[in-house]
């Protein structure tokens, strides 16, 4: 036997399979110097599509309303729980509920302030001081919406219109209450609470000055 078939044959099939994964690797980094070469820095892996808006919105249970318990209700009974974590506001007749709503809170932690309240005002048709619309003082058309008093200037020959908040029930004395409004699927206002129309009512209805309210997680 020559020495050449000797050694061939004196080949551990390990090292044929070493082999062939040196090659393939070196084919590999051949051809993204090529890639490099021929386009500049090879090309950078893609981020992950952004979800849209809709597509962040988880569904809300509807609102429940308990007739039996609700008919019971009175000034001395009546007390309200605000739920940011569950996005719920529950009106409470002697502890049991009435209804159970879903609601929008502040978009950013601490917005909608937790803690023990007592309803201080209500307002049937009450319009924000702070947050609004620029409109023609000729025509009454919007020239600027969503603007803040605390940080826009109007533009000449322009007055605010405060944004509507019907059914209004003040909590706080920097204007934190609850109100009708629209209800996106996730805390989204500026620090009111936020519920459906006719539920707002409702509670307006059950309320007066002096109401507790609690504002928990």
């Amino acid at each position: 036997m020559s020495l050449g078939k000797a050694m061939t044959v004196a080949l551990p099939h390990i090292r044929v399979k070493e082999t062939a994964a040196i090659v393939l690797a070196a084919l590999a980094l051949a051809v993204s110097q090529a890639a490099a070469q021929q386009g500049g820095a090879a090309a950078p892996t893609p981020r992950p599509k952004q979800k849209k808006a809709s597509e962040l919105i988880y569904k809300q249970e509807p609102p429940r309303i308990f007739e039996r318990v609700l008919e019971k209700s009175t000034p001395a009974n009546t007390s309200i729980v605000v739920s940011l974590g569950k996005q719920r506001a529950y009106l409470l007749v002697d502890g049991e509920t009435a209804i159970d709503s879903p609601i929008s809170s502040g978009k950013r932690a601490g917005m909608t302030p937790k803690g023990s309240y007592k309803i201080s005002e209500k307002d049937a048709d009450h319009r924000s001081s702070v947050y609004g619309d620029f409109v023609s003082q000729r025509t009454g058309k919007v020239v600027r919406a969503g603007v803040s008093t605390k940080i826009d200037s109007a533009p000449s020959g322009t007055v605010y219109r405060g944004a509507p908040m019907r059914w209004f029930m003040r909590l706080t004395n920097d204007g934190v209450g609850m109100h009708t409004g629209i209800l996106p699927g996730y805390p989204a206002s500026h620090g009111c609470i936020r519920m459906p129309d006719e539920i707002a009512k409702t509670f307006y209805s059950k309320v007066v000055i002096g109401t507790p309210v609690t504002v928990t997680d």
